[in-house]
Order: C-alpha cells, then sequence, then structure tokens
C-alpha cells in the first residue's frame, strides 16, 4: 500500500497527517478551520484518498499558518508515499461541474512543482478560511509534492461552490494520475526519472 505519515511541528503549527493513496475515500480532519477542513474531506473523498489530519495552528492570529502547513504536509506525504513514481499515469484531469460552476483540473507528477489558481472570489472569507488561502494551499501542496497542478474556473458565481469544485476536481485529477497503468514500464518520461 502506497501510504506515508508525516509529522511537522514549528512554532506556529504542529500537524500530523497520515496519507493512504490507494485509499476509500475516508477522512478524519481536525485543522481547526471549519471550512478548510470541509475542503479536506471533499479533497479526500473524490480522490478516493484516505486522509487523517490532526492540525493545531495559530488560528487565533489567522488560518495562513494551518492552512499553508497542512499543504507542506500533504505534498510531503505524496512524495514520501509516491516513491519513485514507477507504473504511474503520471497525468490526470477533470472537468468537474457544480451547480453553476465548473472547474477544470489538470495534474502532473513530473517532480516539477508548479501551481496555477485561476480562480476569483468576491467575499473575502469561507468560514473562517480566507478565500486567498485557497490558493497558498495548492501552491504549497505543490511545491512540496512536486505536482505541476493547474486550476482553472470555467464558469461560477456561488463562492462556496468555486471552491468546493476546486477541491473536488483537484482530488480527482491527482486519483487519475497516480494510478498504476502497466503500459508503463519504469516511469513515464524519456529522461528515466519524474524528480527534481
Amino acid at each position: 500500500m502506497r501510504e506515508a505519515s508525516i509529522i511537522r511541528k514549528t512554532q506556529e503549527t504542529d500537524i500530523q497527517l497520515t496519507l493512504l493513496i490507494d485509499g476509500m475515500g475516508k477522512s478524519d480532519i481536525e485543522t481547526g478551520v471549519g471550512f478548510f477542513d470541509h475542503m479536506l474531506t471533499l479533497f479526500s473523498k473524490h480522490g478516493f484518498m484516505d486522509l487523517t489530519i490532526q492540525a493545531v495552528g495559530d488560528i487565533v492570529v489567522d488560518a495562513h499558518h494551518t492552512i499553508e502547513d497542512v499543504g507542506i504536509v500533504l505534498g510531503q506525504a505524496f512524495t514520501k508515499a509516491l516513491g519513485d513514481k514507477k507504473g504511474i499515469k503520471r497525468y490526470g484531469s477533470c472537468i468537474l461541474p457544480m451547480e453553476e460552476t465548473l472547474v477544470l483540473a489538470a495534474v502532473d507528477l513530473s517532480g516539477r512543482p508548479y501551481s496555477v489558481v485561476d480562480a476569483s472570489f468576491t467575499v473575502p472569507n469561507l468560514g473562517t478560511m480566507e478565500t486567498e488561502m485557497v490558493e497558498e494551499f495548492f501552491r504549497a501542496l505543490c511545491l512540496h509534492g512536486g505536482i505541476n497542478l493547474h486550476l482553472k474556473v470555467l464558469a461560477g458565481k456561488n463562492n462556496h461552490h468555486i471552491a468546493e469544485a476546486l477541491f473536488k476536481a483537484a482530488g480527482k485529477a491527482l486519483d487519475e494520475a497516480i494510478q498504476i497503468d502497466p503500459r508503463v514500464q519504469g516511469v513515464l518520461s524519456t529522461k528515466g526519472m519524474l524528480e527534481l
């Protein structure tokens, strides 16, 4: 089973995370930021990854450190769980509708991190989570997971729907990219490796 457990303690956050890539979409997530917990639960469920996160952060300041550091730890867990990436499809994509919202997600597990989140929100917060933290989370995830991720909102007005569709689509695209394809000999790269 491809899985990883990561512990990260700083003066701002204390995070324990376990990721099972070949899971069923089960989750147990407590970050102290309710809306973020909801988004991570959707990411896990629609990506068929089992995810356990216990995070304590300085949310008395704001949620920034907690959300960014969870992204860092989740990215590290992906890197560890995927190992040498032999046999994976590498690429995944999803166009996900949610009522009036339509989101495109495309991912490449190339080892070369890059994150593009083309999304606009018309409110500063969703619950206690600042909407600008959606992009920060995905940036941290990609940087520490060696993931190239493009997210683009093609249509949408409701801010909750937009955020939800982004997390669901990212989970589904990653689920496709991590699948083992028996046709892949070694790694899917003419370089012979998928890492920095």
